[in-house]
């Protein structure tokens, strides 16, 4: 309802004005000279006066609509006190422009709608999911994969469905809101990017066994060069590879080939420590043989070239003395042919009817025998 009854308007126009003259007609007193300046003044300050209730002759029922214009005015002023969280960053707009960042605590700007203020949780791990949607997302205990997001072409040709986690935290509150539109969409598609740059480079082989953490850690660093790049506020803190498998109509083909392979690579070993263990055998026994060859082909040379100098040596004596060099080298080879031989010597010059013989063998058996006992004395 209004504070003025259309009905009583003429009333109030007859009664005196905040200014202290009568409202005739609606008109303004003149200001033509010094005096009325003065008297424009005094009945200013007395207007003030009525309106804060200064005034005996303000009517005591505007007293409430006054305390109620300061209270209001006061409520408005406490409004702009807030409170930033230790885990919050504030970020102080003025007419929707940024102005400045606040720190955790007690803080105040200008009351709406001349100030406002967002604070965005700054140290909080946020998660995005890549290729599937977990279970706070789908239900309990659910996981749905989004093919369209884990399809990717690999370096040899091979199609694999890659599910990932992106965990990120926000670095700059006035960058994370003012930079890029939506954070958010951008980050996931900088990440599905990023593991498809890696993943073209990289052999499926190498994708779905020793290669998880490289990849995570090339794709991180990727992602984060792009996000700097757009000035996102944005730090990359963790790339987590939650799945790596062959698309699902090919994955039996795909594990039986993967086990023929691991067979073949089994054989490979085997075949690898079988020949690291021979071969260092062989070549140690061909060194052996070698090293044998050449000592008899030392050993054969230097006896052929001993004898070559024995025969020259020989020879040289046989031309001073022929006669007697014959007879020394028949009687050296007759002691080389029969020394070891059992030897009877017949005397052909001897008498009839007597053949004498020394039997050299017996001879020498009697020799050695007595050559013991004597020994055996001393």
């Amino acid at each position: 309802m209004s504070l003025i009854e259309p009905n009583n308007t003429n009333d109030i126009l007859k009664k005196e004005s905040p200014w202290g003259t009568p409202n005739k007609n609606n008109k303004q007193p003149s200001s033509n000279n010094p005096g009325d300046m003065e008297d424009l003044a005094k009945k200013f300050q007395d207007g003030l006066k009525n309106i804060f209730g200064g005034s005996s002759k303000t009517p005591d029922a505007k007293k409430p609509i006054t305390l109620f214009i300061i209270g209001a005015i006061a409520v408005w002023a406490l409004s702009g006190f807030y409170r930033v969280d230790a885990d919050e960053q504030g970020v102080v707009l003025r007419f929707g422009k940024y102005t400045n960042m606040t720190q955790p605590g007690l803080n105040y700007h200008l009351p709406f709608p001349i100030e406002s203020v967002v604070t965005p949780k700054v140290s909080r791990v946020n998660r995005i999911d890549v290729g599937f949607r977990s279970s706070s997302e789908v239900g309990r205990a659910a996981i749905a994969d989004i093919k369209e997001e884990s399809a990717m072409l690999t370096g040899d040709e091979n199609i694999v469905d890659i599910n990932y986690s992106v965990f990120w935290v926000i670095k700059d509150a006035s960058k994370y809101l003012f930079n890029v539109q939506d954070p958010i969409g951008t980050i996931k598609v900088v990440a599905e990017t990023a593991m498809r740059e890696v993943i073209a480079r990289k052999k499926i082989q190498v994708i779905l066994t020793q290669g998880r953490a490289e990849i995570e850690n090339e794709v991180q660093k990727i992602m984060q060069q792009i996000l700097d790049s757009y000035g996102s506020g944005v730090d990359i803190t963790q790339v987590q590879a939650q799945k790596s498998d062959p698309p699902t109509q090919v994955i039996d083909s795909f594990r039986d080939v993967q086990a023929a392979k691991a067979d073949k690579e089994r054989a490979q070993n085997e075949a690898e420590a079988y020949a690291n263990d021979v071969i260092p055998r062989a070549r140690g026994e061909a060194a052996k043989i070698t090293q044998e060859a050449e000592g008899y082909k030392r050993e054969v040379v230097a006896q052929a070239e001993g004898e070559a100098s024995r025969f020259i040596a020989i020879y040289n004596e046989y031309a001073k003395a022929k006669t007697v060099t014959q007879e020394r080298m028949y009687l050296e080879t007759m002691e080389k042919v029969l020394s070891g031989v059992n030897k009877i010597i017949i005397d052909k010059q001897s008498g009839s009817g007597v053949v004498p013989y020394l039997s050299l063998p017996e001879l020498k058996k009697n020799t050695d025998t007595q050559s013991k006992k004597n020994e055996v004395k001393n």
